[in-house]
């Protein structure tokens, strides 16, 4: 064995002889980009920050559904049983006992997307100028700080305090000395808010360039983040109702009275509609990440919404994983009685509709464009019928299927293979969301009457969304318009 190790070293030494040292260490690296060449082309560095948009993954959504709807009382995880991916401790909320490996990812991916940005604002800031022009300058910078502060509202509402790296801290390499401790929860989002208000002054109303965000969804984004601060920090202690910051509120009123006000965005006529492929860049899309199938953009797999791959129902495509499950607490959220909500009595029985068999029990017409139940079509199309056999356990997590995030069924395979997944848009501002949001501000605003009828006119809608899609379910339907009674106080408004 020495022996061996010597003719080894040997050839070692003889290959050092032949071929000089400096050629094998100046090698450029395959399949990167050189970090100079990169740098001096701004426009395409700001693509590379808008393309993590979509760089997410099962075990990393961005549309971040294992930590809201899993970790509340709307859905189940779903899959081939508890242990199927980390996700568990997050519906049995024991998340602080567990470290899944998905917390680490996230974490890394979402840095990874600041990264791209900081990176971005370097590049404009040293050849923006001469290579893009003052103006495309100015309003590209706009939109990588729009990015940034999307990204890091999703680290904040993960990880709460998180360290705040941006382009200075990268461009004097100080990343492993930045603490998570620097700044409190409140200056941290003062940060992400300061971002969105530079990008809120400079970006036009409507880009040239249709898929860049503008200004109505940087409105949208500061809607939220005062809505979000407004009530209180975050802690059981000190945040709710007895915390309301109303100059805040009054921050949420005005930036949702810039999106109401603006003629390109409205509530689309029919529920259904919005959560169809065909519709996904309609007047209801304030900003949302986009997809697309690889016939569309002529690539080999196309641009998917990776988040949601594992949301197809089992048995309906051929790899219906069968995640992100409707939860019995939601579908009971949907009774009516006299049109309006069961409030404190939604829950104290268990019940579901059953196509063609109407009872005394109505629900609110949603019900049957969100949750998939056995004997209902699968998204509109009675040829895919669901039944107990399209839920991969359902002893474990029940029989409802998801039907938001996934197409219809005769629109064909999206993507073939084990890991099918779909070119579904993720909405992150709809015109409705924004509304709802303007609402809630306007209740805490003592406006109890324009709140009203904004929330009026979204039920009215939903009643109007019966007959295109889910005329088979007509007679289980029934929902009516708040009266005014409703609107007389605070307490009741709220609910």
């Amino acid at each position: 064995m020495k022996n061996l190790y010597k003719y080894i070293f040997a050839a070692m030494l003889t290959l050092g002889t032949t071929t000089s040292c400096s050629d094998f260490l100046d090698e450029s690296p395959k399949g990167v980009i050189d970090k100079d060449k990169a740098f001096s082309r701004p426009d395409q560095m700001v693509t590379s920050a808008y393309a993590m948009l979509g760089d997410c993954w099962y075990s990393y959504p961005f549309n971040l559904w294992p930590y809201g709807d899993l970790a509340s009382d709307d859905c189940l995880k779903g899959g081939s049983g508890t242990t199927d991916t980390g996700y568990h401790p997050m519906e049995i909320w024991s998340t602080m006992t567990s470290t899944p490996g998905e917390f680490d990812e996230l974490w890394y991916r979402l840095f990874c997307a600041v990264s791209r940005c900081n990176r971005a604002l370097l590049s404009l800031e040293q050849y923006g100028n001469d290579k893009l022009g003052e103006e495309t300058c100015k309003q590209r910078v706009a939109e990588v700080k729009f990015l940034r502060a999307h990204f890091y509202y999703k680290l904040i509402t993960m990880f709460r305090q998180v360290p705040w790296i941006d382009e200075n801290v990268t461009a004097n390499n100080l990343q492993e000395q930045t603490r998570n401790d620097e700044f409190t929860y409140e200056e941290l989002f003062g940060k992400i808010i300061n971002d969105f208000k530079e990008a809120y002054d400079v970006l036009p109303d409507v880009q040239t360039d249709k898929n860049r965000v503008n200004k109505i969804a940087a409105a949208s984004y500061l809607a939220k983040c005062y809505l979000t601060l407004a009530y209180g920090d975050g802690y059981e202690a000190t945040n709710g109702y007895d915390h309301i910051n109303k100059e805040y509120m009054q921050k949420v009123v005005e930036y949702t009275k810039v999106v109401k006000d603006d003629p390109n965005y409205g509530y689309l006529e029919d529920y259904g509609d919005i959560f169809l492929p065909e519709e996904k860049n309609s007047k209801e899309s304030i900003f949302a990440v986009q997809t697309s199938d690889y016939k569309e953009d002529n690539t080999t797999y196309g641009r998917a919404n990776w988040s949601n791959m594992l949301n197809g129902v089992w048995g309906m495509w051929s790899c219906g994983w069968d995640f992100h499950k409707p939860s019995q607490d939601l579908v009971n959220a949907f009774k009516t009685k006299n049109g309006l909500p069961e409030f404190d009595d939604y829950n104290k029985t268990i019940d579901y509709p059953i196509n063609g068999s109407p009872n005394a029990q109505k629900w609110d017409p949603r019900l049957f464009h969100t949750v998939g139940m056995p004997t209902f079509p699968y998204k509109y199309e009675k040829e895919y019928t669901l039944t107990k056999a399209n839920s991969r356990t359902p002893n474990t997590y029940g029989y409802y299927c998801s039907m938001k995030e996934v197409p219809q069924r005769s629109k064909g395979e999206t993507y073939d293979g084990s890991w099918q997944a779909f070119a579904m848009n993720d909405y992150v501002f709809r015109y409705t969301d924004v509304m709802l949001m303007r609402a809630e501000a306007l209740i805490e605003t003592d406006n109890l009457s324009e709140a009203r009828t904004i929330i009026n006119d979204i039920r009215q809608r939903a009643k109007n969304s019966v007959d295109k899609h889910i005329a088979y379910a007509e007679n289980q339907c029934e929902i009516a318009l708040y009266p005014e009674t409703y609107f007389q106080d605070k307490t009741t408004a709220r609910k």
